[in-house]
């Protein structure tokens, strides 16, 4: 009986390790980030979908969205530059990442000017293996935070 305490136990910790190893750092995590600004700013949208779940929810100033509307987004944006700063994360879960970040994006959506620092932040969940974005959500810091149009990573 000892011996079959003694297994679990250390199949147990084995498996909190394993399991806290699979959590990216903070730098693994920022390269994500930037990967799906990049992907939105390229109008890469096989390589954005990759890093967003199918199931996405995004919360903007002009509403909430889906990964589709980020795809009808991504066709009339135009992100000339986008710059990420403060990044900062957490986790609880060996399985889910919180980040926040400014982001300074010069650029357009639908025609209007989108320029300025946005605070920013997005849930990442890894399945399978692999991290992706459950949610998401960015808004102009400051005064004009009351503008309607927001980017779209």
């Amino acid at each position: 009986m000892k011996k079959q305490i003694t297994y679990v136990i250390t199949g147990l910790l084995a498996a909190t390790a394993i399991s806290a190893a699979a959590t990216p750092d903070k730098d693994a995590m920022m390269a994500k980030e930037n990967a799906a600004w990049q992907a939105f700013k390229d109008k890469n949208a096989d390589e954005f979908k990759k890093l967003l779940d199918k199931d996405i929810r995004c919360v903007y100033t002009e509403g909430i969205k889906k990964l589709q509307n980020e795809l009808d987004d991504m066709k009339t944006a135009d992100v000339k530059s986008f710059t990420i700063s403060d990044f900062d994360m957490f986790t609880d879960e060996p399985d889910v990442v919180v980040t926040t970040y400014t982001v300074k994006v010069e650029g357009t959506l639908n025609g209007q000017d989108i320029s300025g620092n946005y605070n920013a932040g997005s849930v990442w969940k890894a399945e399978k293996g692999k991290w992706m974005v459950i949610f998401h959500t960015n808004t102009k810091a400051g005064a004009a935070a009351m503008s309607t149009a927001s980017p779209s990573p």
